[in-house]
């Protein structure tokens, strides 16, 4: 009997224990939202001009934290989503071209297919038809140059790719290039030199939820890391193709101070004009978030944040009558405001300082 009552204490004591133990374990910790900050981005690599600075910096604001990484470091991304899409690199002004001739393979493109193609941007006599090399500057994914793949791997083209030479990136080999889908739900990547004839190299690609897209440098033959994760990014400020009005009509063109937003993973926008609304950066309020119509574009932002300057480089301003709303993939709404970038204004050019404050947790 007194065997029994021992081994019922002890169980007793046992399930106690663990129970206690069940109740202590710690709570997964999920930090808050930031409730604002002032960054300077870091666009700038080394001492190149301010206006051709080598970075893309990508900014969280719940996170308060901000990742350069360098725009010469990937040629392609590849779409994690549900459809098959590759994207040129805009930040570097690449440019492409669909081979569309029947049996063309990657063996037979050659030199001679690159005659009379510039696939570039011209600052000096930019032309609409020029858009046709570069993927939509309004990130849609149905107007990308490369083509959707296709499930048949003979119904994918080959690709003749410009890397880019814009905001002062060196010029590198042109490329040829043929995506297909792989067995594993991802890509493969096949390319090499336009005068190579047998030597190409073959990069796989899986998808990855987590991210918008995979990156691919072209240079090192392997996947990089790019963006943060589709939820750790709200904004990227760049240099990159966008557009502008020349001989009465929309052109490509390069852009210094490109701000565009996360569009992919449900960032929106917002833009208050102080010289028609009462409302200023400081006086926003979470009771001011019904009358502010949120877009979802990616560059409600883009250039229209600042003055530039003139041809010879003088001038230039932070455009102090516009601030902005964002509203991020969580939900957090944030009032933004830049403060300088450029030295007319108190600022560094390639170094732009940023000022938001959270103003309704999602």
């Amino acid at each position: 009997m007194n065997k029994l009552n021992s081994l019922i204490a002890i169980a007793f004591l046992t399930t106690t224990f663990t129970a206690c133990k069940k109740n202590t374990e710690e709570p997964i910790f999920v930090a808050p939202p930031s409730d604002g900050s002032t960054l300077t981005l870091n666009g700038l690599i080394s001492a190149e001009a301010g206006s051709a600075a080598g970075n893309s910096v990508y900014v969280d604001f719940s996170a308060d934290k901000q990742t350069s990484v360098a725009r010469s470091s990937w040629d392609l991304g590849f779409y994690s989503g549900a459809d098959f899409r590759v994207i040129l690199n805009n930040t570097t002004s690449a440019g492409a071209k669909v081979i569309s001739t029947a049996n063309v393979s990657l063996s037979t493109v050659s030199e001679a297919d690159t005659l009379g193609l510039t696939l570039a941007v011209s600052q000096a006599n930019p032309l609409p038809a020029h858009f046709a090399f570069f993927d939509a500057i309004d990130g849609n994914l149905s107007n990308t140059v490369i083509p959707a793949v296709s499930a048949t791997a003979s119904d994918n083209k080959v690709i003749i790719l410009n890397r880019g030479t814009g905001g002062g990136i060196a010029a590198r080999s042109w490329i040829k290039l043929k995506v297909t889908r792989n067995a594993s739900g991802g890509y493969t990547l096949q390319y090499g030199k336009i005068k190579e004839t047998t030597n190409f190299t073959t990069v796989e690609i899986p998808k990855d939820g987590n991210f918008n897209f995979k990156f691919v440098s072209l240079t090192n033959g392997a996947t990089v890391n790019v963006e943060p994760e589709k939820t750790n990014w709200d904004l990227v400020w760049t240099y990159s193709v966008y557009q502008t009005a020349f001989a009465n009509a929309l052109v490509p063109y390069n852009f210094s101070d490109l701000v565009f937003t996360n569009k992919l993973a449900g960032v929106t926008t917002a833009q208050i004009d102080t010289k028609k609304t009462s409302k200023t950066y400081a006086t926003f309020s979470e009771s001011d978030i019904t009358s502010a119509t949120f877009l979802a574009d990616r560059d409600v932002i883009g250039s229209n944040w600042r003055i530039s300057p003139d041809r010879n480089g003088a001038g230039g301003t932070v455009d102090s009558n516009l601030f902005y709303v964002i509203k991020d993939g969580s939900g957090n709404i944030y009032k933004l405001k830049f403060v300088s970038y450029i030295s007319s204004d108190g600022g560094t050019r390639g170094k732009p300082v940023i000022e938001y404050k959270l103003v309704k947790k999602g």
